[in-house]
């Protein structure tokens, strides 16, 4: 049935290109890049909806320069939740992924996985049963990114949020949508402080963690640009390392390191990519379990006032 499904669930490449998003005029260099990340995350999730043996698809997977190798597991991960979804009689797919080849890739499969949310009228709830106790914020993270970026004008431009979200949802929904910012304003700084600003105070440094995690993670500019990123933050810096932390580990966990990843830890960290890693393994170390507050936030918390402090 893979071909069926890729017939009816496939998402044209024209998807990514920024014309057809709408998002704003940038140098022709940086929009190439942000551009082709959406074409890697579009062939990894193509690769999984057509179905066959896992060991197939990750030969697929790898083939992908390294530095951008993470975007084609993303991708697959929800093609991989979509086809668990579609064929009810077989849902190991995702976690035999997680279990397996995805696990180097555990923070992008998780982030991917949100994408169905996005896709498919399913409860949260549901989904978030399925994940990492700690890490299935981040699936929520991944739906407010594909928001963001299909649907900006509404939670960009309008700020909505989902009136399903509830609770802490609605906080790792704003993290993926302040990463969908480096895309919808171009990796534009004055772009991404401006946008930022006029949200409510509440809102504003999750906003700044996902801007932290996409730059870092994503790449595209230059040194000075990351350097008015971290000025703009302002009260929100913590919270801006904390996302270029998150984005180092990824990379370190994945053996994917880059030269961007370096240089934006050393502006917003103050710190190599490894030891801003370093921060967030650290900040692991007795987590409680979910309470009031759940062990994700006390975790990205504890890694915010490290650099606050710093």
């Amino acid at each position: 049935l893979g071909w069926l499904y890729k017939r009816v669930f496939s998402i044209s490449p024209q998807e990514t290109t920024f014309a057809r998003r709408g998002f704003r005029e940038i140098e022709p260099e940086v929009r190439q890049r942000l551009e082709g990340i959406g074409e890697i995350f579009l062939h990894g999730y193509h690769a999984a909806l057509e179905g066959g043996e896992c060991g197939a698809l990750v030969l697929r997977l790898n083939a992908v320069e390294a530095e951008f190798r993470g975007f084609a597991f993303e991708g697959a991960a929800m093609g991989l939740a979509l086809l668990d979804y579609l064929m009810p009689w077989r849902r190991d797919r995702l976690s035999a992924f997680l279990e397996g080849p995805g696990a180097a890739h555990v923070y992008m499969v998780h982030v991917g996985v949100g994408w169905v949310l996005g896709r498919l009228g399913l409860r949260v709830e549901r989904l978030l049963a399925r994940l990492d106790p700690l890490l299935r914020w981040l699936a929520i993270d991944g739906y407010g990114f594909h928001e963001g970026y299909f649907r900006w004008r509404r939670c960009v431009g309008g700020r909505e949020v989902p009136a399903r979200l509830s609770g802490y949802a609605r906080r790792a929904f704003d993290q993926g949508l302040g990463r969908s910012l480096w895309f919808v304003e171009g990796a534009d700084a004055s772009r991404i402080a401006a946008t930022i600003a006029a949200f409510p105070p509440s809102r504003q440094a999750d906003l700044w963690s996902g801007i932290g995690l996409a730059s870092t993670y994503a790449g595209g500019v230059e040194r000075p640009t990351l350097e008015v990123l971290r000025a703009a933050a302002g009260s929100h810096r913590g919270a801006l390392a904390q996302g270029a932390a998150f984005a180092a580990q990824a990379r370190q966990r994945a053996g994917n390191p880059a030269p961007h990843t370096e240089a934006a830890c050393r502006v917003y960290c103050a710190l190599s990519a490894d030891e801003a890693a370093r921060v967030t393994d650290d900040a692991l170390s007795e987590l409680p379990s979910d309470g009031t507050v759940p062990a994700f936030e006390v975790w990205r918390g504890r890694i915010r006032e490290r650099f606050a402090e710093a």
